[in-house]
């Protein structure tokens, strides 16, 4: 559990400041799930420029609580709360200094989001909250008050906790809070969790990963391995002590973070050298009357394949529906074996590329408006998919047919070049598997939106 918070000052001298506004907002990782927001009387002057930037002025505090009266509930909202804010070292040390006022030693864990974003999105021009949170498309109200500051760390936060691929947030987070470390039941976990769709991760009790999977209801899959019975159950059962989970809302997301999750944390349960997903691929040649042909054959890393399969049977039908969809000669699409021509050109549906009839040149056309159409070589695009809210979407960027990464946006928010994408993306690893998640994934959800982007270096 984290505490987001910004405190305003009256400005002045190191640990003479006093707070002039606090807002804290608990989150669970997902969504807000308390708050609290106050004016505060600082029982002495602010300075003026710091009236001039916050607009807070000394009439505006006469009425308000004096800390010792808020103390009790930030206390409250706080506890077993890791505290997070945009140079959480100005923030906590303001608090720890109020707090010892009251004579009251007041202690948490915490993160900066400063230091995060440095190491999580790096090369930003600016680190600055405004300018940081403008550039990443994160919309903010309020600028330099409490509330609207600390909202906007929320908004943040939660997309260094997607971009962080290595956990190290949420596993550090696991080790410091000793809630997790009891045995707790099955059910407690079961019923903390969403029927949503995501990645989820199981933890032992030192916070470490097991296991990674996903899911399109992870309450429900989650549930599955605390029933199963087989011998990895049992023994993932045995050792869990917290589950946690990173929301994606759509499917495609999920399925290449636990493919890239997986080959990088390496859980105890997951295969430790994962076959790789795709057992076929689908492939083009040049025949000696200069026609291309297209065969289905087991996937081989020295070729380059047009789009892979998980199996034989699953590339057989795409390349039956493929023939009827283009108008392709069953010969040439290895179909039907024969010397002579076609059925389908028999029944008069071929245009008898099988006997010469149909030029090359002609044919050839339509095979390449497939290939254009299945494979995403030498592309930039971004697929637009659901987001994990209703006003978010999610991107997956291609750059010159290389997955670069994928990442969620505001709807309000416009990605229509490459360098806009490139500030909100998780960078992301490109090989086979990716490619197959992604190919498999176009042909299945035919009403994708998909963006087609202008090169970085085209004029």
């Amino acid at each position: 559990m984290y505490a987001i918070l910004d405190i305003e000052t009256t400005g002045g001298k190191y640990n003479e400041e006093g707070i002039t506004e606090i807002a804290i907002y608990k989150y669970d990782g997902h969504e807000v799930v308390d708050q609290f927001i106050s004016l505060v009387n600082p029982e002495r002057d602010i300075q003026p420029f710091v009236v001039n930037l916050t607009g807070i002025n000394s009439n505006m505090l006469r009425n308000a609580p004096k800390f010792y009266e808020i103390a009790k509930r930030i206390v409250e909202i706080t506890t077993d709360c890791i505290l997070v804010a945009h140079n959480a070292q100005f923030d906590y040390r303001i608090l720890c200094t109020e707090f010892r006022r009251l004579g009251f030693d007041y202690e948490r864990k915490s993160l900066c989001t400063v230091e995060l974003s440095k190491d999580l999105i790096p090369d930003q021009p600016s680190y600055s909250l405004g300018k940081l949170v403008r550039s990443l498309g994160i919309p903010v109200t309020d600028r330099h008050r409490a509330s609207g500051d600390a909202l906007a760390t929320v908004k943040l936060f939660k997309m260094l906790l997607a971009k962080d691929t290595s956990k190290s947030i949420i596993q550090n987070s696991i080790r410091l809070n000793p809630k997790h470390q009891l045995e707790p039941k099955h059910i407690d976990i079961i019923a903390s969790l969403p029927s949503i769709t995501g990645v989820y991760y199981m933890h032992r009790a030192d916070g470490d990963i097991i296991y990674i999977g996903k899911s399109n209801n992870i309450k429900k899959r989650i549930n599955q391995h605390f029933t199963g019975t087989n011998r990895k159950s049992k023994k993932i059962q045995a050792l869990v002590t917290a589950v946690t989970y990173e929301a994606t809302g759509s499917e495609l997301i999920a399925l290449l973070k636990e493919s890239e999750e997986i080959k990088r944390v390496k859980p105890l349960f997951n295969k430790r050298l994962r076959r790789s997903i795709f057992t076929h691929a689908l492939y083009s040649f040049k025949d000696d009357h200069g026609y291309l042909n297209l065969k289905i054959d087991i996937a081989d890393g020295r070729k380059k394949p047009i789009t892979t399969f998980s199996n034989r049977q699953s590339g057989k039908s795409f390349i039956t529906k493929a023939t009827e969809t283009y108008n392709l000669c069953q010969k040439l699409t290895g179909l039907y074996k024969t010397k002579t021509s076609c059925f389908n050109y028999d029944i008069k549906n071929c245009e008898g590329a099988c006997i010469q009839k149909e030029t090359h040149q002609s044919y050839n056309k339509r095979i390449e408006e497939l290939i254009e159409k299945n494979s995403y070589a030498n592309k930039n695009m971004a697929i637009i998919d659901k987001g994990r809210e209703v006003d978010e979407r999610s991107v997956i960027f291609i750059e010159n047919g290389i997955f670069k990464g994928l990442g969620f946006f505001n709807l309000n928010y416009q990605i229509n070049n490459i360098d806009v994408l490139e500030s909100i993306i998780t960078p992301m690893e490109n090989n086979r598997d990716t490619q197959h998640i992604i190919q498999s994934y176009l042909r299945r959800n035919k009403k994708l939106k998909i963006l087609n982007l202008e090169s970085k270096h085209s004029s």
